[in-house]
């Protein structure tokens, strides 16, 4: 099961959200926070697989809730999804910055809602498509000149850095297993690989750290 917190200045939005993804035979959800502050408290005894965090509310937003959540000790495999209804470039390079693995706007389908849940639950990453483009010229705006790469990069090994290129192309393992002709397993194992290299969670803060790092240059297409 998949154990799911939501985190939401609204009641009656909360209970939406609870409602439809305790309906799911794989999910539960194990609780429900108003502010940022009784997330992190809540996070730190239930230890979610999931928190589906809101931005903006009162008190600690859910950047900083995000951040000292995904600090706890015994939270490394808890994934943040941002949803908001806030469709703006700061929002959600901070989110991502600070380890959140996904963002989808509150005007999805309850359908891309429960999807979403599975997918950050899985480790991979998600990004609402309408926020993708943002994302990328935010980078572009920031890193007009190519930064030095962090040393940790130069322990990759050559299709390890490849590997790396490609996810923050947006390919999933299948992707990239047809692509450089190896088998799933393979590139899984590259893949585990890189994050323990890179101290990475998930591929969202892969492809942060990528980008970021001038491995991937924005405008430049890894398919």
């Amino acid at each position: 099961m998949i154990k799911v917190l939501i985190v939401d200045d609204q009641t009656i939005v909360r209970a939406g959200f609870a409602a439809l993804l305790d309906s799911q035979e794989d999910i539960t959800v194990i609780g429900e926070a108003g502010d940022g502050r009784e997330a992190v408290r809540l996070a730190e005894g239930a230890r979610p697989d999931v928190v589906v965090m809101d931005i903006r509310m009162p008190g600690m937003d859910g950047i900083e809730a995000t951040r000292r959540i995904l600090a706890l000790p015994g939270t490394e495999q808890t994934r943040v999804l941002v949803l908001t209804t806030f469709d703006v470039d700061e929002y959600v390079y901070d989110a991502l910055a600070v380890g959140a693995s996904g963002f989808l706007l509150k005007d999805a389908t309850a359908d891309e809602l429960v999807s979403a849940v599975r997918v950050v639950a899985r480790g991979d990453s998600l990004l609402a498509p309408q926020v993708t483009g943002r994302l990328i010229r935010e980078f572009t705006r920031q890193r007009r000149t190519r930064p030095q790469a962090p040393s940790e990069l130069a322990t990759l090994t050559a299709r390890e850095t490849e590997v790396l290129v490609l996810i923050a192309g947006g390919l999933s393992n299948g992707e990239i297993a047809r692509r450089l002709v190896v088998s799933e397993h393979t590139v899984k194992t590259h893949v585990a690989r890189v994050f323990t290299k890179l101290g990475l969670r998930d591929r969202a803060q892969a492809v942060m750290l990528a980008y970021e790092s001038g491995v991937v240059v924005p405008g430049e297409s890894a398919r």
